[in-house]
């Protein structure tokens, strides 16, 4: 949690463990409370329990503090997701074609690989289309997961601050080969990105 794998992470990462938190001290309150009722009000020691039929208070602070919890939940996760949706002008564009059962990366230059090579500290947009039928491109290290659909244009993009190899997966089952629909994103520096992209080297094999 919170690497600097993709510009995503803090935003995603801090809405995960926000709820997680509100959620644990939830629990834990409304555990006690209902271990101590149980207590307090056992049969025995209120044999005439009292009849109430309301109380304003009350009834407030159940209405007004859970709708403050989801309305700063919504917010916290709007804010990641409009970010999420924007990407920079000058981003570097790869167009990647979804088939069953495997990922195609096409770049400016006509080059086309199984596998995705990225710079590093470089806004990376990636185009996302399918021929066939529905699949979900998935980095999970990046915290990044959008859908590819027959005749529907659709985008996601990143910057990587971190160089390494990456998982690549599709979320979204497409068949019978669903599972071994992987490949690798591999994040270099830009002037191993640029021998790579010129044809001068392997990046993929030599990791």
């Amino acid at each position: 949690m919170l690497s600097n794998a993709s510009n995503f992470i803090k935003e995603v990462d801090g809405v995960f463990l926000f709820i997680l938190g509100v959620s644990v001290l939830l629990l834990i309150l409304i555990t006690f409370l209902m271990i101590y009722f149980v207590i307090k009000y056992n049969r025995s020691k209120n044999t005439r329990p009292k009849n109430i039929k309301g109380n304003t208070a009350l009834e407030i602070i159940w209405t007004v503090i859970p709708t403050i919890l989801v309305v700063g939940m919504f917010y916290y996760g709007w804010y990641g997701y409009k970010k999420m949706t924007a990407a920079p002008k000058d981003s570097f564009e790869i167009n990647v074609v979804a088939r069953m059962w495997q990922w195609e990366f096409n770049y400016p230059n006509g080059r086309k690989t199984d596998t995705l090579v990225v710079p590093i500290n470089k806004p990376i947009k990636l185009n996302l289309k399918s021929i066939d039928v529905n699949h979900s491109f998935f980095i999970p290290a990046f915290r990044i997961k959008r859908d590819a659909i027959p005749n529907k244009d659709n985008y996601l993009w990143f910057i990587t601050e971190e160089t390494g190899v990456y998982d690549i997966a599709c979320a979204e089952y497409c068949g019978l080969r669903h599972s071994y629909m992987y490949s690798k994103l591999y994040a270099v520096h830009q002037n191993e990105f640029d021998e790579w992209y010129k044809g001068k080297s392997d990046t993929t094999t030599s990791k």
